[in-house]
């Protein structure tokens, strides 16, 4: 653990991305996933927030919110949110954004384990054209532990920077592949209208979800193969629009995929 005068004297970059890492491995250590074995104590880090909060080179109003936090984070017993605040400020400042709260290795990296994903979850995307779409589908396939991805040929790229925007990073994590539909070896269903409504499907343990395009939905021949294997499995609704955005639609259908897993094993 680096002394807090030693920390002042590294230089400015340096030591504002040393604070960064301290308040990222004492946040974790508060909810009791530390990514280290390093004890941090309260009294430690509320000396390096005062460390930020006397940086001369902020501006007097940013010094003044980062006071804030400092006297916050001595008075509260919820110490994440000023804790949580203050790192988000400094990765603001290196011109990061971590939208949310994330796993991550001592690296600062995205990272996945084996314990969070289900072994044999899969989906393929069958010409989903909007790259936000495909983004916000990998980051809830990360979400509710889909295992891979895989796109049909005409998929829009997950590496467009739309697609990675919404992701937030989860491409990276999530395995991936372009494959044609008639390579699809796993047992298969559909996520489309007119199949067996969500509450009484029976959900595999291993198989691939079939996911169609906004506008044409699953194409026919990927509809055969979902009725001659595992059906189809529907979202019901009451309202007056007959459909769901694709990755709502999905969102929806994994929470309920990964819910029925977890409470069968």
């Amino acid at each position: 653990m680096i002394s807090l005068e030693k920390l002042n004297k590294l230089p400015r970059h340096q030591r504002l991305r040393k604070i960064e890492k301290i308040l990222t491995q004492y946040e974790y250590q508060l909810v009791g996933k530390p990514l280290s074995s390093e004890f941090l104590s309260k009294a430690y880090i509320v000396g390096v927030t005062q460390v930020i909060s006397e940086d001369n080179e902020f501006d007097e109003l940013m010094r003044a919110y980062l006071l804030q936090q400092t006297h916050e984070l001595q008075q509260t017993e919820d110490e994440r949110g000023p804790i949580n605040r203050l790192r988000h400020f400094l990765l603001s400042q290196f011109g990061k954004t971590v939208a949310d709260w994330d796993f991550i290795d001592e690296e600062g990296n995205l990272c996945r384990t084996s314990k969070q994903y289900l072994p044999g979850v899969q989906v393929f995307l069958e010409d989903i054209r909007s790259p936000f779409n495909v983004g916000a589908i990998f980051r809830t396939a990360e979400c509710f532990g889909v295992e891979k991805v895989y796109l049909s040929p005409f998929c829009a790229d997950p590496l467009h920077p739309r697609a990675e925007r919404s992701a937030m990073g989860c491409v990276s994590i999530v395995p991936w592949e372009r494959i044609s539909l008639d390579s699809l070896e796993f047992p298969v269903f559909a996520l489309e209208t007119g199949g067996t409504p969500l509450d009484r499907f029976v959900f595999p343990e291993k198989a691939i979800m079939i996911v169609g395009s906004e506008e044409l939905g699953i194409s026919s021949e990927a509809l055969s193969r979902a009725d001659a294997s595992l059906g189809r499995v529907s979202i019901p609704t009451i309202g007056a629009k007959g459909s769901l955005n694709v990755a709502v639609a999905f969102g929806i259908a994994m929470q309920n995929w990964m819910h029925f897993l977890c409470l069968k094993n």
